[in-house]
């Protein structure tokens, strides 16, 4: 049965897409076949991941694996760091929870799915899937061949290994097909990180690996629809055509466990100096603002943002009562990066958010589309086409503020089914 929050939800969807709309930059060029095309089949794979007979011993059998590959890289990490990351002790532990550390139990994590990731596409496994996402976005939304295969490759690898596959094409795309990349980069997940956020969140998030999973599918035709409809591609042009030969190769099984373990150590050096740098300064912000008192409490950027985004929590689907919350949990997510975001959700006690709050909220942060995301953007995209680097940087903050809103659209869709499909 459909309630007021599926309505609520609803509204959210009908908000985004306006707002998109009125800053596009052609507005008599709104595509309406595309929108309701990429609804369909964001509500589709919703549904087909999670209401059809059977899908629950699928999305199982995901859980399955990312804790076999969670308590597969302990054993590493431990054989590494010992007591560190969760060896045996040399003393007394009075308190199990503060042997957690983020650069022992998460990011070791990243390493081991890069180069795994890496040996399956090698072997063509992961190839395939990624080229029958490829189709099925092209046949259903209208995407030339290689920006399709760019957008499949994005649910999987990351925001800038998925221009590589592609390498081949990227100066034959049009502006708006760039733009196109760029969002649904920003709004979806890397697979290694896809591992890491089910981790953190599966304490207190039922089949977190799963929900993960399908955030990061869902959230690319969501990029998709938000890009087109900003900056719409011009008739007659666009299209380019791929023969679905990747550029991405590896010379070996060997070659591509070595290269991917050796990309894996890049992605966690950026995290963790991305999250030291923009932790650090938050902390020095909210220095500066202590000394306001602000309804009986310190000002901080936290509270800020959570006056700031409720509104916007409460859009996509989020109960009033949980708005604070969820509103500064996105914009922990905007500024702190989505690894921040979700070990504060995986912090807030189960009394003081909904199962439903949670779940959304998962949809919600489950994107690269944060401030630090864009200097990782530009770089990546001028190294592999230098060219056309002023063109992406008069893009780039217009494509943060898509992928963000994909990531809410996703989450709304999701808001906008009955509790029944999730089994709330």
């Amino acid at each position: 049965m459909f309630s007021l929050l599926n309505l609520q939800s609803l509204l959210g969807l009908v908000v985004i897409v306006a707002v998109c709309w009125a800053i596009s930059e052609n507005r008599k060029a709104f595509p309406w076949r595309l929108t309701i095309g990429a609804i369909l089949v964001q509500a589709g794979l919703v549904l087909a991941l999670f209401a059809i007979p059977g899908s629950q011993a699928v999305l199982a059998a995901v859980t399955g694996a990312v804790d076999g590959l969670a308590v597969a890289t302990t054993e590493g990490t431990k054989f590494v760091f010992g007591y560190l990351a969760g060896g045996d002790q040399p003393y007394t532990v009075s308190n199990q929870g503060a042997l957690f550390t983020f650069a022992f139990q998460v990011l070791p994590l990243i390493l081991v799915i890069s180069a795994l990731s890496a040996l399956l596409w090698h072997w063509k496994i992961l190839k395939w899937i990624t080229l029958g996402f490829g189709f099925l976005f092209q046949k259903t939304m209208g995407l030339g061949g290689a920006s399709a295969l760019a957008v499949a490759a994005n649910i999987f690898l990351g925001m800038i290994e998925s221009p590589i596959v592609i390498r081949a094409y990227l100066d034959k795309l049009t502006r708006s097909e760039i733009f196109l990349m760029m969002v649904v980069g920003l709004a979806t997940v890397a697979g290694s990180t896809m591992v890491a956020y089910a981790t953190i969140l599966s304490p207190v998030l039922p089949n977190a690996a799963g929900h993960v999973l399908v955030a990061s599918i869902v959230s690319a035709p969501a990029g998709v629809l938000l890009a087109r409809i900003i900056i719409p591609e011009k008739e007659g042009m666009g299209g380019a055509v791929a023969d679905y030969d990747s550029a991405l190769k590896y010379d070996s099984a060997i070659d591509a466990i070595v290269k991917g373990t050796s990309d894996g150590l890049m992605v966690v050096l950026n995290i963790s100096a991305v999250l030291i740098v923009f932790v650090a300064l938050v902390a020095l912000v909210n220095v500066m603002l202590g000394g306001f008192v602000v309804f009986d409490a310190p000002l901080t950027v936290e509270r800020m943002l959570g006056w700031i985004f409720a509104p916007v929590a409460w859009l996509i689907g989020v109960e009033w009562k949980d708005a604070d919350v969820a509103g500064w949990l996105l914009g922990v997510k905007l500024t702190l990066t989505e690894f921040v975001a979700f070990i504060d959700l995986g912090k807030v006690p189960a009394a003081e958010m909904t199962e439903r709050t949670r779940m959304l909220m998962t949809y919600a942060l489950c994107g690269f589309a944060n401030i630090g995301s864009v200097g990782i953007t530009v770089t990546g995209l001028s190294v592999l086409m230098p060219e056309r680097r002023e063109e992406v940087l008069g893009m780039v903050w217009k494509g943060l503020f898509a992928g963000f809103l994909a990531t809410l659209m996703t989450a709304a869709i999701v808001g906008a089914m009955p509790a029944a499909v999730f089994g709330l």
